[in-house]
């Protein structure tokens, strides 16, 4: 069992982790540019795309090992929603393998909770987890309308998403179940303070899944060498609805020399 990967251009490494029920194809509108000065590793996750899964694979944990075995050895991460999970949950584990954290639209944690109040509510995602084993394509094209809901360019950037996740192979049921109860049950944030690598959280200003609220929760736990940024007028896909932004933003933190 093993995770598709696709890499191409040259420089330093630099890993790509799509979110939930998508896959590589995600990341199209700024990788030609990434290419040009990194060598980029896509990754799709367990079940997704061209990838492999186990039902083995049961945990936060067990989805970081299967893809940190087909990783370059250090490399910078950027993780997207769910992606965003793995990647924190790498440099936690095997910080030796992580230079530095680039979070788009993700968090410690995906649901409401105490002390916890920019998410989703639980019972949506609840809601979710029990249509998904009734019509998985079905709410896979509903989860895909909350991605874009609110964002500037919604109807188009809505068109792609669709677009990208036909462009690969299906996900698999039992992939998608378990990628859903991870984004219900993770709570990354008592390790927050543990974290030892440079990370930048790059939020949408009008993400409903991910609110750029969550930038003031993220400063009250205290996350070493940590720092926000909102782009203006997008949802939960940047990198879809605002390439040329997210761009900039990841090229500058990318850039920056380690201290």
């Amino acid at each position: 069992m093993k995770l598709y990967t696709r890499v191409l251009g040259q420089g330093p490494d630099l890993v790509l982790l799509h979110g939930w029920g998508m896959n590589e194809v995600v990341w199209s509108a700024i990788v030609p540019e990434l290419a040009d000065r990194h060598r980029v590793t896509l990754v799709e996750l367990p079940g997704h795309g061209g990838s492999d899964y186990d039902p083995g694979w049961n945990s936060l944990e067990s989805w970081v090992s299967v893809c940190l075995e087909v990783m370059p050895e250090k490399a910078d991460w950027i993780g997207w929603s769910l992606g965003g999970h793995l990647a924190l949950r790498a440099a936690l584990d095997a910080p030796h393998r992580v230079r530095k954290l680039l979070l788009v639209n993700s968090s410690p944690r995906f649901v409401k909770g105490p002390g916890w109040p920019h998410a989703v509510d639980e019972p949506v995602l609840r809601q979710f987890s029990v249509a998904l084993r009734r019509n998985h394509r079905q709410t896979l094209a509903r989860f895909l309308s909350l991605q874009v809901q609110g964002d500037e360019a919604a109807r188009e950037s809505l068109r792609l998403l669709r677009s990208d996740l036909a462009a690969r192979p299906e996900p698999h049921p039992q992939a998608l179940e378990q990628g859903l109860d991870l984004l219900l049950n993770v709570d990354l944030r008592d390790q927050m303070p543990n974290l030892c690598r440079p990370c930048l959280w790059l939020l949408g200003e009008r993400d409903t899944l991910v609110p750029a609220g969550v930038a003031e929760d993220l400063e009250r736990i205290g996350i070493p060498d940590s720092r926000v940024r909102i782009l203006r007028g997008c949802a939960h896909a940047p990198f879809i609805s605002h390439p040329a932004e997210s761009l900039e933003a990841l090229n500058s933190f990318i850039g920056e020399r380690n201290a």
